[in-house]
């Protein structure tokens, strides 16, 4: 055995200094001589005065409490709360993460650091598990906040819509308003979040409150109960395409496809459950490319800095970047205004004419994956994902326009044919786990994905209870879906009642609230007998007129108002038994 060094020796003397006599650690029978005994003991007896030293400073500096608060409608701010608990972890504080409908302005009152992370959804509006605070919040008799309250607010929303983080900005407003202390500027994220939410993050704890606050002790390891997968938006798996199949007629004014792809050698990180969804990222489409480059004036063979790094601008129009979306940064960067409602960048082109290359690159935002409900069970498709993915088809002041991941999906990508995916969890919208619990389930056209995904999952399980389910389309000949599964589920029992509307079989128009509506006794019966409610499809139409039609059925079952339904609908929400899937 060498001898320590001069230097190592003084360290050691040192570290020891405060703790003689020396206790014996080394036992005398160990392969050592007297010296390299002594200096083991030396050794181990400093490392232990150190060790109960800081063990002593964690006792009389105890972690500070915090709250992270988040309201996500497709989970990034869920995620991101998740990743500040444990940023918080080693700034000094011991934070706890919550749903914001899980908490009431008055919790606040009690809290002296909060943070909240929460998106927009529809038309400005909360997302799903955030509405009831956010209603509470902004009522007239809400009551004030002390000064003692420090919060902060992050907010991810899409700058192409015209009211960008306006549910984070409000929450931000108000809080103020009503007293407590805001320690950092709200910032509103972009689709691209991971910048701005990083500075808003550190802004958040170098902010005077925060710091004073910070015991300087770092919290020990935290115990994720749902780490972080290693395949995610920004690390997606490269997955195989191996089936594309049309489900709608090809007479059906709509292109619906049923999408199978393997999962072979992703592991157990690209598990999913019923209710999850699939994240995929999109290639645009060589024509589209191409027109953007004749209409800027460019051969694609440039080379263009993006924040990931140089490439050539073909290829970064091709993986990188939205040729089609138009944000107010874009309006900048070509220094024009937007032409019409709806434009999109060729059109911006059109009005401007050429640019060089890097300009173009820099006015376009990230090209972002896109979010599909999950309409397979692994039990019934063990290494594989399904989707129903209604290609998008559209025309634009009479120029022809498509999505971009829908047409990938359904036209561009051969079979086995390579793209990136990721599962993007859903912690609420899966079945029941009671498999005893009637389950309804509305979802019209595309929204029938989770659904498929339920009665496959419940029927793998020999779940026992009850099923309804509601869907519809425009035409029961050309536009139901999965009717050969559905069918066979519904003559064995297994799907206990089947509602179908047509909006254009007959000279009434048909829908799935129609059905609620003509089915209100027995549909509030079934709640009463603890049915959970699920709803995939549009938000701004159907859902809204989904849960219109639930009120008024609760209203008649319960013989009472508005208030007291709605009042009945919240309680099935806090209980899991209402539950939405809607965009």
């Amino acid at each position: 055995m060498n001898a320590p060094t001069p230097l190592i020796t003084q360290s050691i003397e040192a570290a020891i200094a405060a703790t003689e006599p020396q206790v014996e650690l080394v036992p005398e029978d160990a392969p050592f001589d007297p010296e390299q005994r002594q200096w083991l003991n030396g050794l181990l007896t400093g490392l232990s005065a150190i060790a109960a030293s800081a063990a002593a400073a964690s006792q009389e500096a105890p972690l500070t409490e915090m709250t992270v608060l988040y309201g996500s409608q497709s989970g990034n701010c869920e995620a991101l709360s998740k990743d500040l608990r444990k940023f918080a972890g080693t700034q000094g504080f011991e934070a706890k993460v919550c749903v914001l409908d899980d908490v009431t302005p008055a919790d606040l009152a009690g809290m002296n650091h909060v943070t909240i992370v929460v998106s927009t959804f529809g038309e400005g509006d909360p997302p799903d598990n955030a509405a009831k605070f956010f209603k509470a919040l902004m009522a007239d008799d809400c009551a004030p906040l002390p000064a003692t309250l420090n919060y902060a607010v992050c907010g991810l929303g899409d700058t192409s819509y015209a009211d960008f983080n306006k549910c984070a900005e409000d929450i931000d407003c108000r809080l103020m308003d009503l007293g407590a202390t805001r320690v950092a500027d709200l910032v509103k994220c972009d689709l691209d979040f991971d910048d701005d939410y990083g500075a808003w993050k550190t802004a958040v704890f170098a902010s005077d409150p925060f710091a004073s606050a910070s015991t300087g002790v770092a919290a020990g390891p935290i115990i994720d109960a749902d780490p972080a997968p290693q395949f995610d938006k920004n690390h997606p798996f490269m997955a195989s395409l191996i089936a594309c199949d049309r489900l709608s007629d090809e007479a059906s004014a709509k292109c619906v496809n049923h999408i199978e792809i393997s999962l072979a050698g992703g592991g157990e990180d690209l598990d999913y459950a019923a209710g999850d969804a699939l994240g995929v990222w999109p290639t645009n489409c060589p024509e589209d490319v191409a027109a953007i480059l004749k209409a800027a004036g460019l051969s694609g063979r440039e080379t263009v800095t993006l924040k990931s790094g140089p490439a050539r601008l073909n290829a970064a129009l091709a993986t990188k970047l939205d040729i089609a979306t138009v944000t107010p940064g874009t309006l900048d960067a070509f220094e024009v205004d937007l032409p019409f409602d709806g434009a999109q960048i060729l059109d911006l082109l059109g009005a401007k004419g050429p640019v060089d290359a890097q300009t173009l690159a820099s006015a376009l935002r990230p090209l972002q994956p896109r979010l599909y409900s999950i309409s397979s069970s692994p039990k019934a498709h063990p290494g594989e994902v399904h989707l129903t993915v209604g290609e998008v088809h559209y025309d634009l002041q009479e120029r022809a326009c498509k999505g971009v991941a829908s047409t990938h999906l359904g036209q561009r990508l051969p079979i086995g044919g390579m793209l990136g995916v990721y599962v993007q969890r859903s912690p609420h919208f899966h079945p029941p786990a009671d498999d005893t619990r009637p389950l309804i389930m509305i979802g019209p056209g595309t929204g029938i994905a989770p659904f498929r995904a339920f009665l496959e999952e419940r029927d793998a399980r020999g779940a026992t209870g009850k099923n309804w389910l509601f869907f519809g389309d425009q035409h029961e000949a050309l536009d139901y879906l999965y009717r050969d599964q559905i069918d066979t589920w519904h003559a064995g029992g297994f799907l206990t009642k089947l509602s179908l509307a047509w909006s254009r079989d007959g000279s009434e128009k048909v829908y799935v609230q129609t059905r609620l509506e003509q089915s209100a006794e027995e549909i509030f019966q079934w709640l009463e007998e603890g049915a959970a409610i699920y709803v995939c499809g549009d938000a701004s139409r159907m859902a809204a007129d989904v849960e219109a039609a639930l009120l008024r059925i609760i209203a008649s079952g319960l013989g009472a108002d508005e208030t007291a339904a709605q009042s009945y609908l919240d309680a099935l929400a806090s209980d899991h038994r209402y539950q939405r899937d809607v965009y």
